[in-house]
């Protein structure tokens, strides 16, 4: 990728002011960053984690279950708990099981649940992708752990609005 000599966003934002005024230029360019930002650190995160033969959603799936206290989520759970549309965990989990990180098994109560059950080999590459991340500092390079922790507690508001958890 060729590197500007300008700063996208600034010059968006000049025109959007020019266009719409000054008092909507704040959000905009907030919104605009975080999408921009979240591209950078997709690729980042997958570019640390592709040799394990993961993605960073995989990831998310996989760990998930590693920290499960029975190593196994029902795939509604996992949905939820990822907060992604079930036809994701779906998609996720068959890319895990190809993989031989997870194997699903039904519920022995209600057989319409399906089970995502983390295998020993998915417990061994979920330990060995998660080394690696906290090495390469999650990709947020080149962020301080305040800085860090600041946009963490910046975007709560939002995340606690749309996924329905309290605060506090």
């Amino acid at each position: 990728m060729t590197s500007l000599n300008f700063d996208p966003i600034e010059k968006a934002s000049e025109q959007w002011a020019e266009r719409w005024g000054e008092e909507s230029v704040p959000a905009m360019a907030a919104v605009t960053s975080v999408f921009r930002v979240q591209q950078v650190l997709i690729d980042r995160l997958n570019r640390i984690l592709k040799p394990y033969h993961l993605s960073f959603a995989r990831y998310q799936a996989l760990i998930l279950l590693y920290f499960s206290r029975s190593g196994e989520l029902t795939l509604s759970k996992m949905s939820e708990r990822l907060q992604v549309r079930k036809a994701s965990i779906t998609n996720l989990v068959d890319g895990l099981e190809i993989l031989g990180y997870v194997t699903r098994k039904p519920g022995s109560r209600d057989r319409r649940q399906t089970y995502a059950v983390i295998t020993e080999r998915g417990r061994n590459i979920a330990a060995a992708s998660a080394e690696r991340l906290i090495q390469e500092g999650f990709g947020t390079s080149p962020i301080e752990n305040g800085e860090l922790e600041q946009i963490t507690e910046l975007l709560t508001s939002i995340r606690a609005e749309a996924g329905g958890f309290e605060t506090g």
